[in-house]
């Protein structure tokens, strides 16, 4: 007759069967050297038999580690976030680790304290918050932080330690390719003016025309909505033939409505007008024409942050290290290369 298991295996269920200790079989589950090949292959197919599961709450309490991650985050609905958290979560799982995601409408100083409140009580052993916005990395540098904390995408004003992609190294390349192309100046559509990115995106594009002895053109600003860029395609669509050639715009999305407005007053590109946007969403190279852009690489994001992390939960890094800076790569495409 067999014997009819009413309640989950124990530890010592599991040594019972095997023949050993209960030393023993949790010798074998943190993978303890000293355990010989025999006892540890008897104690293996014990576990497999009895379909034993090691207890995440109780383990934490001997180890004081429960390899649980807190990520705080916004505007998730937006591509660079988005692929961002998708970048950490995996980076995360390949060292070990679950993620516990708290996803808040703004990022503010009473909405993060609440968060980090949270992942306390759930045992994370530290957080990484995506910070693209100004508020959000002063709000961060303001808090009482009970655990390691490194943000993500704050750039230029980190007093965290921190991780993201060099933006204002991406303006540049944009700017910088377009002037090589032979224009003479470059006018910019910039994003949302809280979004530190925004800013230093902008300033890598001022900064290239200031350094060729160009005055930047006054700048348009969009929300990296495709209906923010289209409104700003139709003003620009105005300055062509009044020396306006070429467009950096500060993400794909808003590009791609620029290029719609552009197309519909009847301005050809690239011949008219080149176009480059940023971020290089998977869509970019199906655009009319195919969109020339500053590629992010978010899967070394995910795994330089996780690392960092990591580094200071262990004491390998020290509370106040350096921000990590990732370079991106410029992709081009027919939005600036004529046939």
């Amino acid at each position: 007759m067999n014997h009819v298991q009413l309640r989950p295996p124990t530890m010592a269920d599991v040594a019972r069967l095997a023949g050993v200790s209960h030393q023993t079989v949790s010798r074998v589950l943190g993978s303890h050297p000293n355990v010989r090949d025999e006892t540890r292959a008897r104690v293996l197919r014990a576990i497999e038999e009895m379909g034993y599961r090691r207890n995440s709450s109780a383990r934490a309490l001997v180890t004081r580690r429960t390899r649980t991650l807190g990520v705080v985050a916004s505007n998730t609905t937006l591509y660079g976030p988005a692929s961002t958290l998708f970048a950490l979560e995996e980076a995360a799982r390949a060292e070990g680790y679950t993620v516990s995601t708290v996803s808040l409408r703004k990022l503010a100083v009473e909405t993060l304290s609440e968060a980090l409140d949270h992942l306390s009580e759930g045992g994370v052993e530290g957080v990484i918050a995506l910070a693209p916005q100004r508020s959000a990395v002063e709000a961060l540098a303001e808090l009482r932080r009970p655990f390691p904390v490194v943000a993500v995408g704050p750039g230029s004003v980190a007093e965290i330690p921190s991780v993201g992609v060099d933006q204002w190294l991406g303006g540049r390349l944009a700017t910088a390719h377009l002037l090589a192309a032979g224009h003479r100046t470059v006018w910019h559509l910039a994003g949302p003016e809280d979004w530190q990115e925004a800013a230093d995106r902008a300033a890598g594009w001022r900064a290239t025309l200031e350094a060729a002895g160009v005055e930047p053109p006054l700048p348009l600003r969009g929300d990296w909505s495709p209906l923010s860029g289209y409104r700003a395609g139709q003003e620009l669509a105005g300055w062509v033939g009044r020396g306006l050639t070429a467009v950096f715009v500060a993400n794909d999305q808003m590009a791609l409505g620029v290029l719609r407005a552009l197309r519909e007053a009847g301005v050809r590109t690239p011949q008219d007008v080149a176009v480059v946007g940023f971020d290089d969403i998977p869509e970019s190279e199906f655009f009319a024409p195919p969109l020339t852009t500053v590629r992010q690489d978010f899967a070394t994001v995910g795994k330089r942050s996780i690392a960092l992390l990591l580094d200071l939960i262990e004491g390998r890094a020290p509370s106040g290290a350096p921000g990590v800076a990732i370079e991106p790569q410029l992709v081009v495409r027919a939005s600036t290369a004529p046939d």
